[in-house]
């Protein structure tokens, strides 16, 4: 069904309806919680991998960055400049700006860079943290080649009043402060948060860039940030809701130098984000309505860059029956910029449409389809196809059959096209064409519960953009054509015995990703591991649990990176181990909440993710939320 053909539907359906009708339907009719932000996040997603973050790890990890979180606590590999520097994701072998970061349905990633820096994204900021695993151009547009992941607030009606106070104190001078408080009625709900972050980052480093390897004190390397969230939610009636975000950021830190550097270079990231979102549910359908505006300074030393994003849009989902539903949509982006070298913007218009089919119980098939419209150019279609098959069930065993082919691409940034000198006008799209095949299984045996999923992806990237020399400057072209492929793993698994639990996680990940056309200048390059891309990583926790207490270990493995397109050079591979010990308290149902003590890189390895920067040896930290 055509989005036009929905909207008619929903006007004239919805109109001649019976009194009768809508008045039993608004009797018997609930909504509990506010989710409108996040329809065809797994409903729309059959074939692929949507990952939830543990609520609890992420309550205990509130003053940690997105980058700190990602980094220690999944397979995902983050390239860090330096402890609370930039820090930038990759997924399935692809670069910065081939993965979409979503905040309440609002696209984040900076137009003008085209990635985002999820060192400045503050875990304690959010509700949920869902992490999409492989192309989604067809559901999220642009940057989604790797993979995406969204940020969310929640709300609950009738769920009272709450006060949260919660500090982390570590090594190296970390200091973390939050106080959230939130109410909720009937048709009210609200929630305030306000934090702050410091850390000195004054610790010791191996100094590998000068004679004799002196150690040194790092001293100019300090993070700043203090921010607001303030999430509303209205009732309008038993079928309509109005939500509203609000996000205030303010970050300032010295960048940390390279190895054998005295430049004392600042950095300061100031951000405000809302969005507004509507929705109307029906017996069969709900109508959303979004808005969202999101505005970004970055002042590099007196360097002043400013983007702004103005977005609309509307979608309906609609439910023909338990074998097919539908969403169509349209979105509306209006982006500018005020760089340094040059002033512009632009428009984008998306028409999408996404179908799932469930001819059988066991048997799911969804296909998205978008069109976005660039400048009033045609951006690559981007379709795709998923399948999901239950093919052995019973009350103990789950094995499914997932695969996915899919298109996506990536507009290129206001940088590649503008900058003055090297920006490029001409550039074309980034284009990708993803497959995966996949096994997942679920087992309840007793007080055994147990899940596995494998999944091997094969993606071709073309166009692929970079900056290269160019008589007496840089600039961007396309010029790399890529093959990524590579397996998966995730584990689960969990023993429960009276008070008692036992837990182990596993997540591992092979990615290759090998530079097909060379680069020019430099032929060697060629049939190469691409730069910064592990070829494997590995990561473990197991914990132990007996009533309020638990205790865990940790580990993560990263291979070696190479450092340059030949690949010549080369960063050597490293295992980071922590542990801590966590306890949840409850004094008389009036004061609860948890304290932890932890130890990150209990073994004081010395480590680079990044040539030449970096990174924190053997530290402590103790953390303690508060629940009134």
């Amino acid at each position: 069904m055509s989005l036009i053909a929905c909207l008619v539907f929903f006007i004239t359906g919805w109109q001649s309806e019976p009194d009768s009708a809508r008045a039993f339907r608004q009797d018997t009719l609930e909504l509990a919680k506010v989710e409108v932000h996040a329809a065809a996040l797994r409903k729309y997603a059959f074939g692929q991998y949507v990952r939830t973050l543990d609520s609890d790890r992420l309550d205990q990890l509130s003053g940690y960055s997105m980058g700190e979180v990602l980094q220690q606590e999944t397979g995902l590999f983050l390239r860090q400049y330096g402890s609370g520097m930039l820090a930038s994701l990759s997924m399935r072998g692809t670069s910065a700006g081939h993965n979409a970061l979503f905040w309440n349905g609002l696209p984040v990633n900076s137009p003008s860079l085209g990635q985002a820096d999820y060192s400045i994204f503050p875990i304690g900021g959010f509700d949920e943290v869902n992490i999409h695993y492989g192309s989604s151009g067809a559901l999220y547009g642009t940057d989604a080649i790797g993979g995406s992941v969204h940020l969310s607030s929640d709300l609950d009606f009738n769920s009272g009043n709450e006060l949260k106070i919660g500090t982390l104190l570590g090594s190296f001078g970390r200091w973390h402060q939050q106080v959230s408080y939130r109410q909720g009625t009937e048709k009210f709900a609200f929630r305030t948060n306000v934090y702050r972050n410091y850390t000195a980052n004054n610790f010791t480093y191996k100094d590998w860039a000068s004679p004799g390897t002196p150690e040194k004190w790092q001293d100019h390397a300090r993070v700043s940030q203090i921010g607001l969230v303030q999430d509303i939610a209205f009732k309008i009636s038993r079928k309509q809701t109005l939500k509203a975000n609000l996000w205030i950021n303010s970050n300032d830190r010295q960048i940390q130098p390279l190895l054998g550097s005295a430049v004392r270079d600042v950095q300061e990231d100031r951000s405000v984000r809302t969005v507004i979102d509507y929705a109307f549910t029906g017996e069969k359908f709900t109508w959303t309505a979004k808005t969202g505006i999101s505005s970004d300074v970055m002042v590099f030393n007196t360097d002043r860059n400013q983007t702004r994003l103005f977005l609309l849009g509307t979608s309906l989902d609609y439910s023909f029956s338990q074998k097919w539903q539908t969403l169509a949509g349209i979105r509306y982006s209006h982006i500018k910029g005020q760089l340094a070298t040059y002033d512009s913007q632009e428009q984008r218009l998306e028409l999408y449409q996404a179908t799932n089919f469930k001819p059988w119980q066991n048997l799911g098939i969804s296909m998205q389809l978008r069109q976005l419209i660039h400048e009033g150019e045609a951006a690559p279609f981007t379709p795709s196809l998923g399948v999901e098959w239950a093919f052995l069930t019973s009350n103990r065993w789950n094995w499914q059959l997932i695969s996915n082919l899919s298109r996506s691409f990536k507009i290129p940034t206001l940088n590649d096209r503008l900058w003055v000198p090297g920006g490029n006008p001409d550039l074309n799209p980034e284009k990708s064409l993803s497959k995966e095949i996949g096994l997942t299984s679920k087992a309840k045996l007793s007080a055994f519960s147990i899940e596995n999923r494998l999944t091997y992806f094969h993606m071709g990237v073309d166009d692929w953009i970079l900056w290269l020399p160019n008589s007496t400057y840089w600039q961007a072209e396309n010029v790399r054509s890529v093959v990524n492929q590579g397996l998966e793993y995730f584990f689960k698994g969990q023993f429960k015995q009276g008070r008692n639990s036992w837990g182990l996680n596993v997540d591992y990940s092979m990615n290759s990703a090998i530079n097909q056309s060379g680069d020019q200048g430099n032929p060697l390059s060629q049939g190469k591991q691409l730069p910064y891309v592990p070829k494997h990583k590995i990561h473990t926790q197991g914990n132990l649990q007996n009533g309020p207490y638990k205790i865990y270990i940790q580990q993560q493995w990263t291979s070696e990176r190479y450092v340059t397109t030949d690949n010549q050079s080369l960063l050597t591979s490293y295992n980071l181990w922590d542990t801590g010990l966590t306890y949840a308290f409850d004094w008389k149902g009036k004061l609860n909440g948890n304290l932890g003590f932890h130890t990150n890189n209990i073994f004081n390895v010395d480590y680079q993710v990044v040539r030449l920067r970096s990174m924190p040896g053997r530290n402590f930290q103790f953390n303690l939320n508060v629940v009134l």
